[in-house]
């Protein structure tokens, strides 16, 4: 059985991608910063899929990143799956933000992620497989100018997760990025509620401009983001290797 390590797991993207390697016959860890919400998210995983665990880890703190990668390493032998998730940093313009925001940004989106990868990428390549994805943004090809962290430091993270892709390949271990569009979560109300104050304008009216931009029509649901990074997660997706996903509806301009 396969050991899959995913962070963000108690809400949003990052759930519907525990749930959906879970019930692969993936055996899951789901991380995240707070017990009480981690533990409610593996209980109701457990109730309709595979074995799934919890285990507290703030991605931004590294003594938590080696206790957490250290745990999975002593309780399963290290994972085969690493899905590196996590929430977006506050909204701000790219001239906004403090060197103090730009430093935590830092942690939670870029250096927190490639931490883990560091950590787990050797006893991959040993074991002669792995599977790192790196959860992202079109936001990297199609800049929003209210995400300026997210923009950059997610872009610094498309161009990390290339350099990775070359690092253990030859050992069968592949890295790539899954890049989601809108998608249906609590974030994306946040980060347009945030926006219908600036403008004072309603949410609604913000919600429908956005959606008008989509091909789809809608924004995407969490499980549909969750079926692009299992199957970059699978067997099949072997020689898949260095590249970026994007699940947006088509929203995406750039060829």
């Amino acid at each position: 059985m396969r050991t899959a390590l995913v962070g963000g797991g108690s809400s949003g993207i990052g759930h519907a991608i525990a749930e959906r390697l879970a019930g692969s016959g993936d055996r899951v860890v789901i991380t995240g910063r707070h017990t009480d919400t981690l533990e409610a998210a593996a209980h109701r995983l457990r109730g309709t899929v595979g074995e799934v665990h919890a285990l507290v880890n703030d991605m931004a703190d590294p003594a938590s990143a080696a206790a957490a990668m250290e745990e999975v390493e002593h309780r399963h032998g290290g994972p085969d799956v690493l899905v590196l998730n996590a929430g977006g940093p506050p909204p701000g313009g790219i001239l906004d933000l403090d060197d103090t925001r730009w430093r935590e940004a830092s942690e939670l989106l870029l250096l927190g992620p490639l931490r883990l990868a560091r950590l787990a990428m050797p006893g991959m390549a040993k074991r002669g497989f792995g599977r790192v994805v790196f959860v992202t943004s079109t936001a990297v090809r199609q800049p929003q100018p209210d995400l300026a962290a997210s923009v950059v430091l997610r872009s610094a993270v498309t161009a990390a997760a290339k350099l990775l892709s070359r690092e253990f390949a030859t050992a069968g271990v592949t890295v790539n990025c899954v890049a989601p569009g809108a998608t249906s979560t609590e974030r994306r109300t946040q980060i347009l509620a945030n926006r219908a104050r600036a403008a004072h304008r309603a949410f609604d009216e913000l919600d429908a401009q956005d959606l008008a931009h989509i091909p789809a029509g809608r924004a995407a649901r969490p499980e549909e983001i969750a079926a692009a990074v299992t199957f970059l997660a699978s067997d099949d997706a072997a020689y898949i290797n260095g590249t970026v996903l994007t699940v947006d509806g088509g929203r995406t301009e750039t060829i």
